[in-house]
């Protein structure tokens, strides 16, 4: 995986992080500071360490599965991709309006549930056999963290509802181009 796919799986990943830092943005827009990091820094550090234990699963499955690894991470990346743009289509909100962002509890609950999606891509990493997981991670984590924060810093000032929609309708066609470039090689 080169630079620029890395870039634009990092920034497809970011959105589900980008999404839930529009609505805290827009529900909590007074937050200090440091209720900011704490809860960007938990969604950067879950986003690069579930592909790190998604990487590592697969790696332990890649000799039974052979040359079918293209295919299992086109299907995982597609399958995310997918669910993205029909979740935007529907508008659904997942993320409960009133969570206190303030504990850490929620904080961890709300990082664990948006690095689902990584999980299946550290799959994939090890299917289509990339080497440079260290790479990977910490461009993902770097990236998620850097979105979070972003986001939820303008929107608290700009807010927007459709906001949420468009980012995971752009993130999943992301994944889904990708997982069509792995498939085609």
């Amino acid at each position: 995986m080169n630079w620029l796919e890395l870039i634009l799986l990092s920034l497809s990943l970011a959105m589900d992080c980008f999404a839930v830092s529009c609505v805290i943005g827009i529900v909590h827009p007074c937050l200090s500071h440091r209720h900011v990091l704490r809860f960007s820094l938990a969604f950067g550090v879950f986003q690069g360490g579930m592909p790190l234990i998604g990487w590592i699963f697969g790696e332990s499955l890649l000799g039974p599965l052979g040359k079918a690894g293209p295919y299992i991470a086109f299907a995982l990346l597609a399958f995310i991709g997918g669910k993205m743009l029909v979740e935007s289509i529907l508008n659904k909100d997942e993320q409960p309006k009133n969570m206190d962002v303030t504990k850490w509890g929620n904080v961890l609950l709300l990082a664990v549930a948006t690095s689902i999606d990584a999980l299946a891509v550290g799959f994939s990493f090890a299917m289509i056999q990339d080497t440079h997981i260290n790479r990977n991670v910490i461009t993902i984590g770097l990236t998620s963290f850097l979105v979070s924060y972003a986001a939820y810093s303008f929107v608290k000032k700009i807010s927007n509802p459709k906001i949420r929609q468009y980012s995971e309708m752009i993130g999943g066609i992301i994944l889904i181009f990708i997982g069509l470039k792995i498939l085609l090689g």
